[in-house]
């Protein structure tokens, strides 16, 4: 057994034993990990410093996860109907989902696909044949994304078995991988595993952090090991109430994130998911995260704010409004200071 796998053996599953390292009603908790499983691995347990953290949060079930709202659903972008077999996800012209791993090395409380926390989704070997039979007669899909659960929940020859297979396909020009593990479970990003990625480039890894904490010097180092490699990477973080909803910190995670060369990618508003109404904060909130960052920070650190907009709509970018008013020819804008300049359009 491999160090991340021994790990990841060790992560906090139990009941009893979450509710009597943070004091919690084990019955309570019960209820929701009835619900929602969870699993948190030791080292991600070991950054909350306090109970109620930012860390504790993204990790901890939490008793508001039972609570309805009319907006929530299982399934707010419309996944299931858009998936044509069972491991791939279709929505857009040229590019596709591959959900190649039903397992994730954490459950993170703010899921989109926490639906699967309930009722966990198989992925074996036909369903993977299956998809990447789907994308060899699809030639107009040119980019893959592998995502699930975790693929790096797998073991290296089962991922290069779909890295393999995808990169042959002659139509399939960019593969990307989506993964937590740098945040949640660094170990598992190995040597062994960085040589077999660089095998298979174009290759990106989009990786996911969502507070200043999280960059810590493991989660460097496994960040260091695929940059070395030549994988560009790119963040995704979710606007979180009582995480990163602070424009403050969201600032210093985006240059924390850039200094660990990692390219910041995408803020997403919290998804319509049951069980996380807790989350959600309204969209001027992010917004305002938005304004804070463009102008104050170096552009590199500035990802775009999107909406995934429900039942499959698909992410449309927002942003502050800059333009003030247009007069004939003159348009005049606000700067990130609020100081106000004229442009003379065409």
């Amino acid at each position: 057994m491999e160090k991340w796998q021994m790990s990841l053996w060790k992560s906090v599953c139990d009941v009893d034993e979450l509710a009597d390292r943070f004091q919690l009603s084990a019955e309570r908790l019960r209820a929701v990990a009835a619900a929602f499983q969870f699993r948190i691995t030791p080292y991600y347990l070991s950054l909350i410093q306090n109970k109620g953290d930012a860390i504790y949060r993204q990790c901890v079930p939490d008793e508001r996860e039972l609570e309805g709202h009319e907006d929530l659903m299982d399934d707010p972008l419309g996944e299931e109907r858009h998936a044509p077999v069972p491991c791939i996800v279709h929505r857009y012209p040229d590019r596709c989902l591959f959900l190649a791993s039903n397992q994730c090395a954490m459950y993170c409380r703010f899921c989109t696909r926490k639906r699967k926390f309930r009722t966990p989704m198989c992925v074996d070997r036909k369903h993977i044949d299956e998809g990447i039979e789907y994308v060899r007669a699809h030639s107009e899909i040119r980019d893959v994304l592998i995502s699930g659960g975790d693929p790096f929940l797998l073991e290296d020859d089962r991922i290069e078995y779909v890295l393999r297979a995808l990169r042959a396909i002659r139509h399939v020009e960019i593969l990307r991988i989506g993964t937590r593990t740098p945040c949640v479970l660094p170990e598992r990003i190995t040597g062994k595993l960085v040589a077999m990625l660089k095998k298979y480039h174009p290759l990106y890894v989009n990786v996911h952090f969502n507070h200043p904490d999280e960059v810590t010097p493991q989660s460097a180092k496994a960040l260091g090991r695929l940059a070395d490699a030549g994988i560009p990477l790119g963040s995704q973080t979710v606007l979180l109430k009582g995480v990163n909803d602070d424009p403050a910190v969201m600032r210093l995670l985006m240059q924390k994130l850039l200094a660990a060369r990692v390219r910041p990618y995408y803020i997403f508003q919290t998804d319509l998911v049951y069980g996380t109404e807790h989350f959600r904060t309204p969209v001027s909130k992010g917004l305002e995260v938005m304004d804070a960052l463009r102008g104050w920070t170096s552009g590199l650190a500035v990802p775009q704010y999107v909406i995934d907009l429900p039942h499959g709509g698909g992410k449309i970018p927002l942003l502050p409004e800059y333009k003030c008013k247009a007069d004939g020819s003159k348009l005049t804008f606000r700067n990130y200071c609020g100081e106000t300049y004229e442009y003379p359009d065409m």
